[in-house]
């Protein structure tokens, strides 16, 4: 499967939901950026993404975005796809 990177919190209901679609689409291994934990972290997530809220996810270069996104992306049958290019 293609490497996936999740800008996180702790705390997010959204992160969590995120990482429970992934894993029921077979992705074993999700590098987690924890942003509370490591707040340079945060800088560098808005400067990549233009975006300040969590989740934002990258299924190897490709930038899905958040929860919203991740789960329109499942519904449009683009997820699986990407996770096997």
């Amino acid at each position: 499967m293609t490497r996936v990177v999740m800008y996180s919190t702790a705390f997010c209901p959204y992160c969590i939901m995120a990482e429970r679609m992934l894993r029921a689409k077979g992705v074993a291994e999700i590098e987690k950026i924890r942003i509370d934990l490591e707040p340079a972290r945060r800088t560098e997530m808005i400067e990549k993404t233009g975006r300040r809220t969590v989740p934002q996810i990258y299924i190897g270069d490709t930038l899905v975005g958040g929860y919203d996104d991740l789960a329109k992306l499942d519904r449009s049958n683009g997820l699986m796809k990407l996770l096997t290019a």
